[in-house]
């Protein structure tokens, strides 16, 4: 399978029937996790792990197990994240953590929603399930985010979770531009800006394999804290709806 990398990629037509879904996988360093992650894949469904910089050879190891690898050279989970959306082709793409901490075959569910017309974004509430899944400092964290979230968009959220699936054209239309940890959010906020139908559901949070880079320390959690804040700050654009995307 043949590696792409991020700047050469341009966003392809989605097909009118196409019950595929791409799942983008943002990895640096998860070659121990990834062969759990990968396995859970949807059988039928892509996966895209975005290589951001590993040094453990997590590449080799995506290819070794049919994913498609995209390389992306800029740092930054947001940068990742955009990458992947631009190799995705089909209708529907899912985003997922490659730690093994989330279970990618939990898209089922929302991809219905999504492909039902029931939502246009659909969340994974993380559950933490074990010692260690979701740390003191990062809950807090989130739960910061979520009310500010709210008092800007309206929004009743509980968590603002990686795991998260839309329409692909339509999250194009949304013109993110954040390529570090605010990328999740500016997601939600612009969606909320353009009138999607924003809704979670439960999904057990494990702990996740290897060393967080943003969570797993107070440092890093509020790091992210500060990327998202920025986001909130920031006036979006008006993006179109999903449906007038789809119209086009």
């Amino acid at each position: 399978m043949t590696d792409q990398t991020a700047a050469s990629r341009t966003p392809r037509p989605g097909r009118a029937a196409d019950t595929r879904v791409d799942v983008v996988l943002p990895c640096l360093d998860e070659a121990a996790a990834l062969p759990w992650v990968l396995a859970r894949v949807p059988e039928g469904w892509r996966a895209i792990v975005v290589d951001n910089g590993s040094a453990d050879g997590s590449a080799d190891v995506a290819r070794s197990l049919g994913a498609t690898v995209v390389h992306e050279p800029r740092r930054g989970f947001g940068a990742a994240c955009a990458a992947g959306l631009l190799a995705a082709d089909a209708d529907l793409v899912g985003f997922c953590d490659c730690d093994a901490s989330l279970d990618p075959a939990l898209l089922r569910g929302p991809a219905e929603s999504v492909r039902s017309g029931a939502a246009d974004l659909v969340l994974g509430r993380r559950r933490p399930r074990g010692r260690g899944a979701w740390p003191l400092h990062a809950r807090l964290g989130n739960a910061a985010l979520v009310r500010m979230l709210h008092r800007r968009t309206g929004l009743r959220l509980r968590d603002l979770g990686p795991l998260r699936i839309a329409r692909r054209e339509a999250l194009l239309g949304l013109g993110l531009t954040d390529r570090r940890s605010g990328y999740p959010l500016e997601m939600v906020v612009r969606a909320a800006d353009a009138g999607w139908r924003v809704t979670e559901t439960d999904v057990p949070y494990h702990p996740r394999t290897g060393t967080s880079k943003v969570t797993g320390t107070w440092r890093g959690t509020w790091q992210a804290v500060h990327d998202m804040r920025g986001v909130l700050r920031t006036a979006a654009p008006a993006a179109p709806a999903p449906a007038e995307v789809a119209a086009r």
